[in-house]
């Protein structure tokens, strides 16, 4: 009984990759390591169905929006390993590697991506705090007495 349960808590989604484009996105402090190949139109995030991995109705659409800007929401399977982060980084990671390994695959959609900015690294990040600050720009209160 108890290897059961071991053997189904350990099972990770063995999937075939061979014949894959690789890219690696970045987002915040959010790296995510991205392998896209034909397929069928699924997206496996760290061992999981991206819709059980991200909980956040936003996150699943932004991750979807490559595939649904050159239109074909359904050719490509997608096997990601993210690390980092939030889950906002994590699917601008996320985003940010699949554009990039579509446009390795076909050469022609750089610049449908390109004019939506997906394939262009978001170097926003949290700026560090200073000392004698509250914050990174905040100060303390100021008071007279």
């Amino acid at each position: 009984m108890e290897n059961t349960e071991t053997a189904l808590k350990s099972s990770k989604v063995k999937l075939d990759f061979k014949d894959s484009k690789y890219a690696t996105g970045r987002r915040k402090t959010s790296v995510a390591k991205v392998w896209v190949k034909k397929g069928s139109g699924k997206i496996y995030v760290n061992g999981k169905i991206y819709s059980d991995y991200f909980s956040n109705e936003n996150h699943k659409m932004q991750i979807t929006r490559p595939f649904e800007l050159i239109n074909q929401a359904t050719d490509y399977d997608v096997r990601c390993s993210v690390k980092g982060g939030g889950p906002t980084g994590q699917a601008g990671a996320m985003v940010h590697g699949i554009s990039k390994a579509l446009v390795l695959f076909d050469e022609s959609l750089k610049s449908t991506l390109k004019t939506e900015k997906l394939t262009t690294r978001d170097s926003r990040a949290v700026e560090r705090k200073k000392p004698g600050r509250r914050k990174a720009r905040r100060s303390f209160q100021f008071s007279k007495r």
